[in-house]
């Protein structure tokens, strides 16, 4: 019995192949599919050799982040044509052949070339990559053979009825599938994004810092929304909800918004850019690594990071060593013997510290720029002698010339025999009498 079975159904499905090949239908739908290709692939070529967003652009050209993805992107180009003339090869086919399932299969068989390419080429992330591989691969089949639909709506059976709340096994499929996605296109976006933003050099560092956050803000408010959507959750619904919710965290939440509030004001007013030098009221200090909505990053030169709210730049005072003016003045302070030839040390201290690469020097400098030495005061060993220098950026790190410059003064010192005093104290003896009064 199962063997008269099986021999029916294959001599069923050799007349089934014997009556398609013998249709002119079936050699017309090749026909579009075959030219579909044909045009895709003349265009692709054509682009390829004559667009110059298709070359490999130029790392100093501007915009060059953009202009680099859509170099990468071109691998797509070609699929992504066969699918337009595939899609209009449909209708084509629907209106003049009749039939069209061979050409909808070849499109259902390109977007899976497509998509395979995509995975290949810009999918990282191993959890994405499986993401693609293993659902959006497969969903893409089952479209392509027209089960698609029963599938969704076998899963949207499965279901747990809680209250008014319905969820099934669709709607939590969809939103694991479409958050995955959206949140690694928010954060590939979000990167590519703020570096074109940042590559800007028409605009100040400010102003770009500022664009890039609300940039960065302006994107997840979007994927929020999307989310909501997938989730089939209404927007309009969220609204009374949002503003009994939004009262509640406003006492809770009450230091965050204010430190959100305080680093958009930081950015609008400019008052802080990214490698300035800050140093805070209790004496802490460290470079602006980093302008976030909630926090300033400072990079100390010993290699910590100082994370401080934004509020506290906007309610207390501190130092900005470098926003205005790269240039800064230091002192160093010491003290010779009163026999000391001043003129001659004066003159010395003088060349020695401008011979210091770092230190601004030159007849091209205003006066009060040009290294500098002068008596102080007079002390009680000694004469207390003032050095002025001006050097760009701060006396520390890979800018630290203190100890250079002492290291070069005591050495020019020691040379030319100019006595740094100890403490030197005189006593006069004085007889009267058998006594002797100190």
């Amino acid at each position: 019995m199962e063997a008269n079975l099986i021999q029916e159904q294959s001599e069923r499905f050799t007349a089934m192949m014997i009556e398609l090949l013998a249709s002119s239908e079936f050699y017309s739908q090749i026909g579009v599919v075959v030219l579909a290709i044909v045009l895709a692939y003349s265009i692709f070529l054509l682009l390829d050799r004559h667009s110059p967003l298709l070359k490999q652009p130029i790392r100093k050209a501007p915009l060059y982040f953009i202009r680099d993805a859509i170099y990468q992107i071109r691998v797509l180009l070609f699929p992504l044509f066969i699918i337009l003339f595939l899609v209009m090869g449909v209708d084509f086919s629907d209106h003049f052949i009749k039939q069209s399932w061979l050409v909808r299969t070849s499109e259902g068989l390109a977007i899976v070339l497509m998509i395979y390419q995509f995975i290949s080429r810009f999918v990282s992330n191993v959890f994405m990559k499986s993401i693609f591989k293993w659902i959006a691969i497969p969903i893409a089949i089952l479209q392509t053979f027209g089960l698609l639909d029963n599938v969704t709506s076998y899963l949207d059976s499965l279901y747990v009825q809680m209250g008014d709340i319905r969820i099934s096994a669709y709607g939590v499929a969809r939103v694991i599938v479409f958050g995955s996605i959206l949140f690694w296109l928010g954060r590939i976006s979000n990167v590519v994004g703020q570096k074109a933003i940042r590559q800007q050099k028409n605009l100040d560092r400010g102003t770009r810092e500022v664009f890039a956050k609300l940039y960065q803000v302006v994107l997840f408010l979007i994927i929020f929304v999307l989310l909501m959507q997938a989730m089939g959750i209404n927007i309009t619904t969220l609204a009374v909800f949002g503003g009994a919710l939004g009262v509640g965290l406003g006492f809770g939440l009450q230091s965050i918004a204010s430190n959100f509030i305080s680093g958009i004001i930081l950015l609008l007013d400019r008052s802080l850019s990214v490698g300035d030098y800050i140093e805070l009221a209790d004496g802490r200090g460290g470079t602006i690594r980093e302008l976030n909505m909630r926090s300033t990053t400072l990079e100390t030169y010993d290699g910590k990071d100082i994370m401080v709210p934004n509020e506290q730049f906007i309610t207390t005072s501190f130092t900005n060593w470098t926003h205005k003016n790269k240039k800064q003045r230091y002192s160093i302070n010491l003290q010779v013997a009163y026999s000391t030839d001043l003129h001659h040390l004066f003159d010395l201290l003088r060349k020695v510290v401008a011979s210091h690469p770092r230190v601004l020097s030159g007849d091209h400098l205003p006066i009060e720029e040009i290294p500098d030495a002068e008596i102080s005061s007079f002390g009680d060993s000694g004469v207390n002698i003032l050095i002025e220098f001006w050097m760009e950026g701060i006396d520390d790190g890979e800018y630290r010339v203190g100890g250079d410059l002492l290291l070069m003064i005591w050495d020019a010192l020691k040379e030319n025999q100019i006595e740094i005093p100890f403490p030197q104290r005189e006593i006069k003896i004085i007889k009267v009498g058998e006594e002797l009064k100190l």
